[in-house]
Formats: structure tokens, C-alpha cells, sequence
């Protein structure tokens, strides 16, 4: 069963720093591509980062890309983003979703793919 499950969130002060993880199983992360993703209360799922099976990476946030870094661990099965310089804006649930298409579904409107694994997310809290 394709299964990941997010980690690392919390209260964090404004211009602190995360590290979230996104652990799969049932699949090994250097064969698919594995996207972050965040939510806020009211406000539409953001695409933030993707990160191929080649290890290329793509962000889709212009806010983020100066801060946020995607990156993965192949012996631990895990792809992390780093988020760093955090704002109030950022506070949101953020999730990862894993698919041998999923750097290429989030180019487009995605609302109704279907992703192979898609994880509950973890609470980010930007607060001073």
C-alpha cells in the first residue's frame, strides 16, 4: 500500500525554521516524484515544491522560492522541505503527495488527480 505521512511542523516564531518530512512507504521516493503542498484556513491549496525521481526540483510559489527547499533522503525514504525565514503568511497545514506524474499534474490544475499517496498534512503556526 502507498502510504506517506507527513512530520515536523509546530509553533514557530516569525523568521524561524522548520524541517518537514514526508516519510513514505509501500514505495521507494528516487522512483516517483513527491510535491509539497500547503493549505491555509479560507484560502485554496498552495502548490509549493516537486522534486523528481532524478532529483530535479521545481517550485511553483514565487513567495517561497527564495526560502523553501525541497530535498530528499533515499536511505531514509523521505522527502523533507525546508522552510526557513518563516512569515504569519505561511501558517498553514502542509502536505506531500507522491505520483510518477506529480511534478507535472502540479503544473496544471490538479483538484481531481488522483495521486498515488497523499498524506493528512502537519500544522505550521507562524506567530509571534
Amino acid at each position: 500500500q502507498f502510504r506517506v505521512v507527513e512530520s515536523g511542523g509546530g509553533p514557530v516564531h516569525p523568521g524561524g525554521s522548520l524541517r518537514l518530512s514526508c516519510v513514505a512507504s509501500g514505495f521507494a521516493v528516487e522512483d516517483t516524484e513527491v510535491g509539497w503542498f500547503r493549505q491555509a484556513p479560507g484560502k485554496q491549496r498552495e502548490k509549493l515544491s516537486c522534486i523528481s525521481a532524478r532529483g530535479e526540483t521545481k517550485y511553483y510559489l514565487e513567495s517561497v522560492k527564495e526560502r523553501f527547499i525541497i530535498f530528499r533522503d533515499n536511505a531514509k525514504n523521505t522527502v523533507y522541505l525546508a522552510v526557513n525565514n518563516l512569515k504569519p503568511e505561511d501558517t498553514a497545514v502542509y502536505s506531500c503527495a507522491a505520483d510518477k506524474h506529480t511534478c507535472e499534474v502540479m503544473t496544471g490544475i490538479d483538484d481531481l488527480y488522483d495521486y498515488d499517496a497523499r498524506g493528512q498534512g502537519t500544522q505550521v503556526t507562524v506567530s509571534s
